[in-house]
């Protein structure tokens, strides 16, 4: 009779510990929250394709060399931090490219090109800027 006991409590303890190990393992996984459809890189607060903060939110263009510069002097551009910007020119860059790349016509064609050399410098001077602000940084 003890020794059924003693039984019995070793088994329920086994299927407690059992429990909460598969509770452990339920709580490991985290969900996304489901406020947009794009994907969410790992570690990152943003998702990708939508925009979860509209008044983090710059108009872009890119079709002439006056547009990128029109679009990198506005007010809602200089506002953002050096990393926001960062990612927007790269933006710029990255979308002219592939204008440039897809153009038929030769007049798109060099007006983009143009609006390409532009936008890589841009991303250049931001590359430089982005080193002298860890260097800055680690001087400290």
């Amino acid at each position: 009779m003890h020794n059924n006991f003693i039984l019995e409590e070793y088994i329920r303890e086994a299927l407690l510990d059992e429990a909460k190990r598969r509770r452990k393992k339920r709580k490991k996984k985290k969900k996304d929250p489901k406020v947009g459809t794009g994907k969410k890189p790992k570690g990152s607060g943003r998702r990708l394709y939508t925009d979860e903060n509209p008044k983090d939110t710059v108009r872009v263009k890119f079709r002439t060399v006056t547009d990128i510069r029109d679009t990198l002097s506005k007010k809602s551009f200089k506002s953002k931090s050096h990393a926001r910007q960062s990612q927007i020119i790269n933006l710029i860059h990255q979308r002219v490219r592939a204008a440039y790349k897809n153009a038929k016509d030769p007049k798109t064609k060099a007006r983009l090109k143009r609006a390409y050399e532009y936008a890589k410098k841009r991303k250049e001077s931001s590359k430089r800027k982005t080193k002298r602000l860890k260097k800055r940084k680690s001087n400290k």
